[in-house]
């Protein structure tokens, strides 16, 4: 009987650990959230902004689940001290609409950050993250102040650095 002794030989597929994919369930995802701060002084707007999207994501872990919302909480600080480079103070602009004729509004981001720092942030990060219930979800994780101050000081955030900060010259 030679095929039961070469069927002794060869593994049989149950014998191989088979390939599994891990996926994060909610309660994982928040327990095991961090907290994370950033200075968003002299830092360009896009680039702070696509850092803080990518950790609110939690693309920046292992276990990032595309459908699950596995991102730690970010604060940002000093959010009116971002940099635009170029002309785009003066040159970018706000718009809105209010719904009636004649009810277009353009604002400048000079005139934008003067009057409510946190929002040209705010509004760079939500255009990062994935539409929906699930962005949703995730920009209430973000936290923006206009001072160096915040009161998320018990929760021990950690500094939140970039290996591509550039320094000045």
């Amino acid at each position: 009987m030679p095929s039961t002794e070469l069927q002794s030989r060869v593994p049989t597929l149950s014998a191989r650990a088979p390939n599994k994919s891990f996926v994060m369930t909610k309660a994982q995802a928040q327990g095991s959230r961090a907290w994370w701060v950033i200075d968003a002084t002299g830092r360009p707007l896009g680039r702070l902004a696509s850092q803080v999207a990518h950790v609110l994501r939690g693309k920046h872990k292992p276990e990032y689940t595309p459908h699950e919302d596995t991102g730690d909480f970010v604060v940002v600080v000093n959010a009116d001290k971002i940099l635009l480079t170029g002309e785009k103070l003066d040159k970018k602009f706000y718009y809105r609409h209010s719904g009636i004729p004649g009810g277009f509004k353009a604002e400048s981001y000079r005139h934008l950050l003067a009057r409510d720092g946190t929002f040209p942030v705010e509004k760079a990060v939500r255009g990062m993250l994935p539409k929906g219930v699930l962005g949703r979800q995730m920009i209430t994780k973000l936290k923006i102040y206009v001072t160096p101050d915040h009161p998320h000081g018990a929760q021990k955030p950690q500094v939140l650095t970039s290996p591509s900060t550039r320094q000045a010259p």
